[in-house]
């Protein structure tokens, strides 16, 4: 989240200089150079707005964490399992790896659902796609009492409406 942050403030910075030197030059009729100034001013806005975007999106999923990890392995079919060893964050709304964010539940009935969750004594595993695209990520949970492991799995029945599959216990 401190990644996509970051990025939205640069892109913010990179509005402001490009909208007061489009302005200054402005003044002083160098037309070509405001043109130019100008699109770099709009990329740079239309940047700025997406990463705001994403920025909320990540808000959202970190304030309404069901379980936080510290490391995932994402996997989809046909390709290669891609592992990240940064905080992974599981919620209602998505999952945030890193400053990746995998949404579901948003888009209505056709968007990205989550499919299942199993949980055994050392992994979950969640499965979450639509019709044209299924993922898969394991994560390691680290809960050693039963009674977490059980809370967990009923705070991800009540807030995304999937029984948690556990195995193992």
């Amino acid at each position: 989240m401190k990644l996509i942050r970051k990025r939205r403030n640069g892109y913010a910075l990179l509005f402001a200089a490009s909208i007061c030197l489009a302005v200054w030059l402005g003044m002083a009729f160098v037309l070509e150079v405001v043109f130019a100034f100008g699109a770099i001013s709009l990329i740079s806005l239309l940047l700025l707005v997406r990463q705001s975007r994403l920025l909320y999106d990540a808000t959202l999923i970190w304030d309404n964490r069901i379980l936080a990890v510290p490391s995932a392995l994402v996997s989809m079919p046909g390709r290669q399992m891609k592992k990240d060893t940064v905080e992974t964050v599981i919620s209602t709304f998505g999952i945030l790896i890193g400053s990746e964010i995998y949404r579901w539940g948003l888009d209505g009935v056709h968007g990205v659902r989550l499919h299942t969750a199993h949980i055994d004594q050392e992994r979950m595993y969640l499965t979450f796609g639509d019709a044209a695209q299924t993922m898969r990520v394991e994560l390691l949970h680290g809960m050693t009492q039963k009674q977490a492991l059980l809370d967990a799995a009923q705070k991800l029945l009540h807030e995304t409406g999937v029984t948690a599959d556990i195995t193992g216990w």
